[in-house]
């Protein structure tokens, strides 16, 4: 059965229409809706495209679906939320997950739930990246991946500019708690426990984490949390977030109610409005201190109260940018010690001397090129940096905080990629022949991937990874590579370099 097939199934509404039958094999659960019909994949019970939200009101909290009675299909991925992007699948219909399990039964498995990336603005659930069976057979654990509101559709801060949309900016972080309450209510009935399930989710996927860490609606909702090259120190404050609406409410010339019912596409269109804030790129979309449903920022002025005694991991690649910045702008492979510094300067993210940055790297690297030092300063002050700001936080609140960095670097393209953003994801779900995976699948990539894997699964069964929490002034980082160790303060200089700046998230 095909994908269009299965959502034409579940219809306009939320009512869940039955399929063709199937043999008894196939895995039938209950939700708190209704039952739902899945398919074996190997000795995993999979399930894909459950619906866990109604049809969301656009720019409106979500909604429980409504009942069903016949047995919805659940065999194929639900569609993604609308976004500039190349994703396959979307409609603003995007309220499902998708579930792997051993079993059926009763036997309470710790449940690891994951948070795609791709910022607030792009992405889905159904990347073959995240595909939970290999995480699932290995751990015995509950695998769940999900789709929720992105950009626009999730965090157009409108309460300032019109009544009735008060939870505008935050829609799709209400998602995320919505999804993680249908966790709690039915993972039971797919041999989950729902007092042990952990969050996990890289980039974005990270970032959304912090936030939920610090959302009073999802107190409770999660018991250990692990983010990958994704953090959140601060949200968007309400005066930036309403002039991102009113700079794409101009560009659609729409009033907010007109907005509410304009065609998808537009929407998606005027997402390229040019930032006000950021004076640059399309418009920044993510959590907005609204007041309402996120009542402070994430990670500032300190670590989130309310989620102290829940076992954080904060983990990071050793060279973020050579794929966020160098895939993008292949020139950056090739700088010249008289090109760095102009070419350095706007891509920290924080105001520090470029010339005192490019001194400073090659008195601690002699032996880096240029392009060396570009990508090793800008992964330190803009992707690095807030990982560790969050954990020294964690350490100051003496909250569990179990910090790691991926130093074993991906073979392709003789190895000039390093270890890049999101090389940690298939080395996590052991998708290492996965579309879009750069590990390869020699000997040292299984071996990481394995240690990876079982760092996670015992932190998603007992909240420690297997090494010492991260403490002041020590530091204690794991250090992934072919021979995995855990360091004290790895990459200190390159640290107290930055430290001497403050940090702000940008787009907040």
């Amino acid at each position: 059965m095909d994908r269009r097939s299965v959502l034409a199934g579940l219809g306009a509404t939320t009512l869940a229409t039955s399929a063709p039958a199937k043999p008894a094999a196939f895995p039938i659960a209950q939700t708190t809706a209704g039952k739902v019909r899945g398919y074996l994949d190997g000795p995993i019970k999979a399930f894909r495209g459950v619906r866990y939200g109604a049809p969301p009101r656009r720019f409106q909290p979500p909604a429980p679906p409504a009942p069903w009675t016949a047995i919805a299909e659940a065999t194929a991925f639900g569609p993604g939320s609308p976004q500039r992007s190349d994703e396959a699948n979307t409609a603003e219909d995007c309220l499902f997950l998708n579930l792997w399990t051993p079993g059926l039964d009763a036997a309470r498995r710790p449940v690891m739930v994951y948070i795609h990336g791709g910022a607030y603005s792009n992405g889905s659930g159904s990347s073959p990246l995240y595909d939970g069976r290999r995480l699932a057979e290995r751990g015995d654990v509950v695998v769940v991946t999900l789709n929720h509101r992105l950009n626009a559709f999730g965090h157009l801060y409108l309460r300032r500019l019109a009544p009735g949309f008060e939870d505008s900016g935050n829609a799709g972080m209400l998602d995320l708690v919505l999804a993680l309450q249908w966790v709690r209510s039915n993972i039971a009935g797919f041999g989950g426990d729902p007092g042990k399930v952990m969050v996990f989710g890289q980039s974005g996927g990270g970032a959304k984490i912090a936030t939920l860490m610090a959302m009073p609606a999802a107190a409770g909702l999660f018991h250990r949390a692990a983010t990958m090259s994704g953090q959140q120190l601060t949200a968007s404050g309400p005066g930036n977030a309403t002039k991102r609406a009113q700079a794409m409410l101009a560009r659609l010339g729409l009033t907010p109610q007109q907005a509410a019912e304009a065609p998808v596409e537009k929407l998606v269109e005027a997402l390229a409005t040019v930032d006000p804030i950021i004076g640059s790129g399309g418009l920044y979309m993510g959590p907005v201190l609204d007041e309402r449903s996120l009542t402070r920022h994430p990670f500032y002025p300190d670590a989130p109260p309310q989620s102290a005694a829940i076992p954080m991991m904060i983990g990071n690649t050793h060279d973020e940018t050579r794929g966020l910045i160098g895939r993008s702008d292949p020139s950056t492979f090739s700088l010249t010690w008289d090109d760095l510094p102009g070419r350095l300067g706007p891509q920290l993210r924080v105001d520090i001397d470029p010339d005192l940055v490019v001194a400073t790297y090659r008195q601690i690297y002699p032996a880096y090129s240029p392009s060396d030092v570009f990508f090793a300063a800008t992964t330190a002050s803009r992707s690095w940096r807030a990982a560790v700001v969050e954990a020294e936080l964690r350490a100051q609140q003496g909250s569990p905080a179990f910090a790691y960095q991926l130093d074993w670097g991906s073979p392709q393209d003789g190895g000039k990629w390093g270890a890049p953003h999101t090389l940690d994801i298939p080395l996590v779900f052991g998708t290492l022949d996965a579309p879009g995976s750069i590990t390869g699948t020699a000997a040292d990539a299984r071996a990481v991937s394995q240690a990876m894997q079982d760092a996670f699964l015992a932190f998603a069964r007992g909240g420690d990874p297997g090494w010492a929490p991260y403490s002041l002034p020590r530091r204690q980082t794991m250090v992934f590579n072919t021979v995995s160790a855990l360091a004290d303060d790895p990459r200190g200089a390159e640290r107290r370099l930055f430290a001497k700046v403050p940090f702000i998230q940008q787009g907040t």
